[in-house]
């Protein structure tokens, strides 16, 4: 969940920042790319104006200009005559006069504009103007009022005066334009002379002369370095910018969904059996609401199975004095009794006395195992085992039945278990193994290593078995089976073993022993070596039926 959240909100962000930053990027590219062709334009238009006055010092203004326009951007300057062939002097030859943005120029006077690609642009833009016979485009010479002829020699002096304030105003334009454009990248001018007329830059008549044309190439080096940069420094940015909400949006989640988990650990636990488990009361208004429901059910059921345990208990413990007078009556009774059919049944009454004993022992070894979870403790495994196999050997012999220890586990493994849980586990057990197990058969006590933080205790008998349903249900309270225990059990020796098992973080399973008979399989935790090491105590056998 806390991973969905953090997805959707970067997600949100996201969304965000390219609602914004992309359509500005955008138009500063765009914007980009419209201020360097006006740039490159004005430069070219204002080199069709000199080229247009046709005179010497006009040419050498121009070649200046365009001298000047080379040395301050990367780019180059190229003029030729009005019929697309011979060069004008002092200027080169275009290498390509007759292409068709030429041909645009020349016959029909038109100013074509090429980036080179339809997208964003090329490696340079082209742009090729039309010059016009200086005359003509301004109207031509002076004259007077009535439409008379102008004066050469006035002519000429305006024509002169025409040329020198195109060659300064021509200066001028090539510093604003070397200015402007270093701002992108250099380009390339060129300019043809033509012969036919066509649309100029500005207003033009249909008698306007075409003496020419210039085409400015200019690299777009620089601009894409540009559009790097714009584009670039927004990525950069809106990458930071959703690390940074990815990291907000981690820290938001988790305390918004710490609530859900607070729940979560308190359901585990009371899956468990930690009937105590209860839940913080915080968060908003819906899981504060939620907390207190399950902590008021927690705590109700904890109440009724507490009141059960303690019923369950201070019954076994008040019967078990009952039952031990009734056996004392009955022992004095079968022992003054001389008829043989009234000690049997005296005997039937004493056997279903002690059943009934050992029933509610069990019950009570029970109802105090759920009701208080002792620490786990490190203890020897295989010294505790060997202790509980030499109090119950004598057993075992008036049977002829043979215990056997066996397993790879040496004295230095210890596992983590309740004080005297272990103990009750392998009374168990072995009680239930020794029951079942034919005379003169064997009983196996393996001791193995199952892990790096497991150790196996299996023990195995050469009894009837189970089936796999009767082992499904074998740990169920009061259940008894077909077998020999079916008919002397209380039905809660497994139940025990479980249950202690379990509080000790163990496992216990059944299985199908090799050659018949069944196999009781207890997992334990180990513990490390720099855990307290703690001697067991043997004892009296313990069983719980």
């Amino acid at each position: 969940m806390i991973r969905r959240l953090i997805v959707s909100y970067v997600a949100l962000v996201g969304v965000a920042l390219a609602a914004f930053t992309v359509p500005v990027a955008f138009t500063l590219t765009s914007q980009l790319r419209g201020d360097t062709e006006e740039s490159v334009l004005r430069e070219a238009t204002t080199m069709a104006l000199l080229l247009g006055d046709g005179d010497a010092p006009a040419r050498e203004a121009l070649a200046r200009m365009a001298g000047a326009y080379a040395d301050e951007t990367p780019g180059t300057v190229e003029v030729a005559a009005a019929d697309g062939r011979s060069a004008m002097p002092p200027l080169p030859l275009t290498a390509r006069p007759h292409d068709a943005a030429f041909g645009d120029a020349l016959e029909h006077g038109r100013t074509t504009v090429d980036w080179g690609s339809r997208f964003v642009w090329g490696h340079e833009l082209v742009i090729t103007v039309p010059a016009y016979a200086r005359g003509e485009v301004t109207g031509g010479a002076e004259g007077d009022d009535d439409g008379g002829a102008a004066e050469s020699g006035d002519g000429d002096g305006d024509r002169e005066g025409s040329t020198g304030a195109a060659a300064g105003g021509t200066t001028g334009g090539t510093g604003e334009a070397a200015g402007e454009t270093g701002e992108g990248v250099g380009g390339t001018v060129e300019a043809d002379d033509g012969d036919d007329g066509g649309q100029a830059v500005g207003s033009a008549g249909p008698a306007d002369r075409i003496v020419g044309a210039v085409r400015v190439r200019y690299a777009t080096a620089d601009l894409t370095d540009r559009l790097w940069r714009i584009w670039g420094f927004r990525a950069i940015l809106a990458v930071g910018v959703l690390a940074v909400a990815a990291g907000l949006g981690a820290i938001v989640a988790r305390l918004l969904t710490k609530p859900l988990r607070q729940l979560n650990d308190m359901a585990s636990r009371f899956g468990d059996g930690d009937l105590t488990a209860r839940s913080p009361v915080t968060g908003p208004q819906e899981t504060r609401t939620l907390a207190r429901t399950l902590n008021q059910g927690a705590e109700r059921l904890d109440t009724l199975v507490a009141s059960q345990r303690i019923f369950v208990a201070d019954a076994s413990h008040q019967l078990r004095t009952p039952l031990t007078a009734l056996r004392l009556s009955l022992d004095n009774v079968a022992d003054g009794v001389d008829d043989e059919f009234v000690r049997e049944d005296v005997e039937q009454a004493t056997a279903e006395v002690v059943r009934m004993s050992r029933l509610v022992s069990g019950l009570l070894v029970l109802a105090r195992a759920e009701a208080k979870v002792s620490a786990p403790e490190p203890l020897a495994l295989r010294e505790l085992v060997e202790e509980r196999l030499k109090v119950w050997r004598p057993a075992a012999d008036e049977r002829g039945v043979t215990i056997v220890l066996t397993g790879d586990a040496d004295d230095r493994a210890r596992v983590l278990a309740g004080a005297g849980n272990l103990d009750q586990v392998l009374d168990n057990v072995l009680s239930n193994a020794l029951e079942v197990s034919p005379d003169r058969g064997t009983i196996t006590v393996r001791v193995e290593t199952g892990g790096p933080e497991e150790a196996v205790l299996e023990v195995l008998d050469q009894g009837p078995g189970m089936s796999a349903a009767e082992q499904a249900r074998a740990f169920d309270r009061f259940w008894r089976g077909q077998g020999l225990t079916g008919r002397s059990g209380s039905g809660l020796g497994l139940a025990i073993v479980k249950q202690l098992v379990t509080d000790d973080g163990g496992t216990v399973t059944l299985r199908d022993a090799p050659g018949g008979g069944l196999c009781v399989r207890i997992g334990l935790r180990t513990v490390g070596d720099g855990a307290r090491w703690i001697s067991p105590r043997p004892g009296a056998p313990r069983s719980g039926g």
